[in-house]
């Protein structure tokens, strides 16, 4: 299995112990700067989530702090042979920087896409600049780009980010989160739009994955967005919305190692 939306935590090795258990063999890292599940309060919490709330609110991020979150990836990849990671670039970056990362993402062995993306609320447009940046490296095949799907991105950010797909062919866009209370018009976006694919975590309503998993199990993507989810109850959710195997093993790993291209 494929957590292709893991968030480095603090308590990386709670976050393993219940990956290897739902057979999680190569998780994909992302950082963040924010970690909620350190909180032990109330009050904890929610300085926590005040301080994401802030970073989805456009707010932008100091070089220590991204250098800080970066570096949290390389522990976990040194931790975890054979984990991979997504590299996170901040939108408010010129396009020369955004190039040069992108450039730099290409080259880093274990990276194999881009994200989270995390524009403001109504500003989903902006992720343009980095899927383009994406599909104009040399790379044979563009890197993946993954986007905050949910709140307070909205329909209409969702929407941008298909309309930025289509302008982009090549560059496969992940709606991350399952569109959050969007998750009908994701899977709509999803199936006008072949490069378009979709995260499964954080879903909300399971007979939307199993519409999903049903009109394009070649897109739908297993994500546990740790430690906002717990990986358990996300291939639960999944195991939930099919029981047919072949889609669920689609959806689970075969779907990633092909978005990826990584050979088994």
């Amino acid at each position: 299995m494929i957590d292709i939306h893991a968030h480095v935590t603090t308590d990386f090795e709670l976050y393993r112990q219940r990956a290897e258990e739902a057979g999680v063999t190569r998780p994909v890292f992302l950082s963040t700067a924010v970690h909620p599940e350190r909180a032990t309060t109330l009050d904890e919490v929610r300085a926590e989530l005040d301080g994401l709330a802030g970073l989805l609110d456009g707010a932008t991020t100091p070089d220590e702090r991204y250098g800080r979150s970066q570096r949290e990836v390389e522990v976990a990849l040194a931790a975890w042979p054979g984990a991979l990671a997504m590299r996170k670039i901040a939108l408010e970056w010129p396009d020369e920087r955004i190039m040069a990362a992108t450039q730099d993402a290409v080259a880093d062995p274990h990276t194999v896409g881009i994200g989270e993306l995390t524009p403001a609320g109504g500003q989903g447009a902006l992720i343009e600049s980095v899927v383009r940046a994406s599909a104009e490296t040399t790379a044979g095949r563009p890197l993946p780009v993954l986007t905050h799907g949910i709140e307070p991105n909205n329909a209409d950010d969702l929407r941008a980010y298909a309309a930025v797909a289509a302008r982009h062919p090549r560059v496969p866009v992940i709606i991350g989160a399952f569109g959050g209370l969007n998750s009908m018009l994701a899977v709509d976006l999803a199936t006008q739009h072949p490069n378009v694919y979709l995260d499964l975590s954080s879903a909300l309503q399971l007979f939307v994955v199993r519409a999903a998993l049903n009109e394009i199990p070649d897109r739908c993507l297993f994500g546990s967005n740790a430690p906002y989810g717990d990986v358990l109850a996300a291939r639960a959710t999944v195991e939930a919305a099919t029981q047919d195997r072949a889609i669920r093993a689609r959806a689970l790993e075969h779907n990633a190692q092909e978005l990826f291209d990584l050979v088994e």
